[in-house]
């Protein structure tokens, strides 16, 4: 295997070595090599110039209890299997079906989740000459055929979703930069679609085809500048959030068609994006080799991430990780095991639960909250970033909020819990400095102190931080000054100010904050000589400087591939990753390895410990 050369040879290269395995404070994450899914001939598929990999998950809801079923396409393969998960190895002979697609190649794929049962799944997918298919894998059945002549769009479809709650709307985004609604009932007509106007704002319009008998396009997006690469649906299923290689994150209300909020990337396309259980925050990354943490409610950026060395494809929130905690603050009186217990209990909270405990927090009279959110992000650096979005950051003007801080995973003699170790980095001097901007948050870098430095909550406020918060200057004198915490300074400067310092403290947008190689250099040298001038933008409400904003280290932050990451999905008892060689990995929970675990131990020593 590559993966015990590479440990043989030694001598500088441990930088190269895959890991399968990694710490966080639930546990241990395990790669489980005999649940990897990928063409039956486990040979590495030669991925130059092919669209990437993806992955799609549905539960048909079977008798026998295993329902889980994977899409997985791979150049112009597209796979269909059971999907054994933790359970059991995967069996590679035995896809339910294979499709091989001549002159065009599946570029992603949706299950309609409302409609799936044992003998019949609806999956939608999209290719890269603009055409999109829906099949049923389990009757073998090709349905319809949208856009087949391509006379709605030529160019590639870059996302394709069901719409919630729906079992025949569906949305496409294309190359193009446009978005289309579908109806499966309606065809597409032998002529190329006229339009009309329904409504247009600040770089967006929609259209709807005009025409005597309903027919599909029912409605035409065109929003922002190049390609649209991911649209989400917030988890109501009300709002739609888009990305662009404009570096743009628009948030629309879907029914009502209109603009709800928008962000800018720091520079370079934005490629990805996803919504928190609650639908609260919105997450996306892209060119900047950056995750930026966008609210929904205040409709701002509140922090980035930074630990990718290059462009981020995916990020995804991880629903059962996402903590919430009604109680008091946590004091460590009991023993690890009671912590990892209680954490576990935690991480069970599905989103709905997760939407009506946050949402006490807007009255004042509850008990404090305390949540943690987990979110994951994979790159073109072959890299999994996991990070925590904490309360620090999320409600900064709480005097004394508490900030969660990442121990490093490194720390072998920390406990299991030591990853919610509590600093005393809260302050009460937040009347100092006025800043009639955002709020600014703590960098909370790793540090790990001792369990009795927890302070007390303070009463509960509203989630829905006012931008004008007077938390500006947090005096540094009340630090412990063992601790590295740095403290995000917000910009009191004025427009005018920050364009003089804009050319002295040049963030080099053509070089990304990972030394990504030149060629990529030279796209982004391309995309700053766009109609909206980055020089514009940065240092506003739409993409704030990088000192303005708190800056969230990853909790993780581990080579896992040798080809670009293309898929990062968060299940119950594992998470599932892919690349772009179309191996699809699963990476069993703590405790949650299974029958799986005698057969790994057995067949994997090589295993880089974490």
């Amino acid at each position: 295997m590559l993966i015990s050369k590479m440990a043989a040879e030694g001598g500088g290269k441990e930088m190269n070595e895959i890991k399968t395995q990694f710490t966080t404070r639930e546990g241990v994450y395990k790669l489980l090599t005999h649940s990897e899914y990928s063409r039956p001939n486990r040979v590495p598929f030669n991925s130059q110039g092919s669209n990437p990999v993806k992955v799609s998950f549905v539960n048909v809801n079977d008798q026998s209890g295993n329902g889980d079923r994977i899409c997985f396409n791979v150049g112009r393969e597209l796979y269909f299997y059971i999907y054994k998960g933790v359970r059991k190895a995967a069996d590679l002979s035995k896809p339910i079906d294979k499709r091989i697609y001549k002159g065009t190649q599946p570029t992603c794929h949706d299950f309609n989740h409302l409609t799936a049962t044992a003998e019949s799944v609806s999956l939608l997918v999209g290719f890269s000459a603009g055409q999109v298919q829906l099949i049923d894998p389990i009757k073998k059945e090709t349905s319809k055929l949208f856009n087949e002549e391509r006379l709605i769009d030529k160019s590639r479809v870059t996302c394709v979703k069901w719409v919630p709650g729906s079992e025949s709307l569906f949305l496409v985004s294309h190359a193009s930069g446009n978005m289309y609604l579908y109806n499966v009932e309606h065809t597409c007509g032998t002529t190329a679609p006229h339009y009309q106007l329904l409504k247009q704002g600040e770089n967006y319009s929609v259209h709807t085809c005009k025409s005597k008998s309903t027919r599909n396009p029912l409605l035409k997006w065109t929003v922002g500048e190049g390609a649209l690469h991911e649209f989400a649906f917030s988890p109501d299923g009300k709002f739609l959030a888009c990305v662009s290689q404009d570096g743009f994150l628009r948030v629309f209300n879907f029914d009502a068609v209109e603009l709800h909020g928008t962000m800018k990337s720091y520079f370079g396309g934005l490629l990805c994006v996803c919504w928190s259980p609650d639908g609260k925050y919105i997450v996306a990354g892209g060119e900047d080799d950056l995750v930026t943490v966008w609210s929904f409610l205040d409709c701002r950026v509140i922090a980035r991430g930074h630990g990718h060395k290059s462009w981020v494809s995916v990020v995804a929130f991880d629903h059962y990780t996402t903590s919430v905690e009604e109680s008091d603050p946590m004091e460590f009186s009991g023993s690890d095991e009671d912590f990892q217990d209680q954490m576990i209990h935690f991480g069970r909270d599905r989103a709905n639960s997760t939407q009506s405990r946050l949402s006490k927090r807007n009255s004042t009279d509850s008990r404090p909250v305390s949540v943690t959110y987990r979110f994951g992000s994979v790159g073109q650096d072959t890299q999994l970033c996991l990070w925590d979005l904490t309360e620090d950051i999320l409600f900064p003007h709480l005097p004394l909020s508490r900030t969660r801080t990442h121990t490093n995973v490194m720390n072998a003699t920390s406990p299991p819990a030591g990853a919610t170790i509590i600093t005393n980095t809260s302050s009460n001097a937040t009347n100092g400095n006025d800043s009639g901007a955002n709020t600014p948050g703590i960098n909370s870098l790793s540090t790990a102190l001792p369990r009795s430095n927890s302070l007390p909550h303070s009463a509960s406020t509203t989630a829905t931080a006012n931008s004008t918060n007077k938390a500006g200057g947090i005096g540094s004198g009340i630090m412990d000054t063992a601790i590295a915490t740095g403290v995000s300074k917000f910009a009191t400067l004025s427009l005018h100010d920050r364009k003089e310092r804009h050319h002295e403290k040049d963030h080099k947008r053509n070089h990304s904050m990972g030394h990504i190689n030149s060629k990529s250099s030279d796209k982004l040298n391309l995309l700053t000589k766009t109609k909206t001038d980055p020089a514009k933008t940065l240092g506003t409400l739409l993409c704030p400087r990088m000192e303005d904003v708190p800056l969230l280290e990853p909790l993780i932050c581990k080579k896992i591939a040798h080809e670009r990451l293309t898929v990062l999905i968060f299940l119950e008892d594992c998470l599932v990753t892919a690349c772009q060689e179309g191996f699809i990995c699963t990476w069993a929970r703590p405790g949650k390895v299974g029958l799986l675990s005698s057969q790994n131990q057995a067949s994997s020593p090589s295993g880089t410990v974490v």
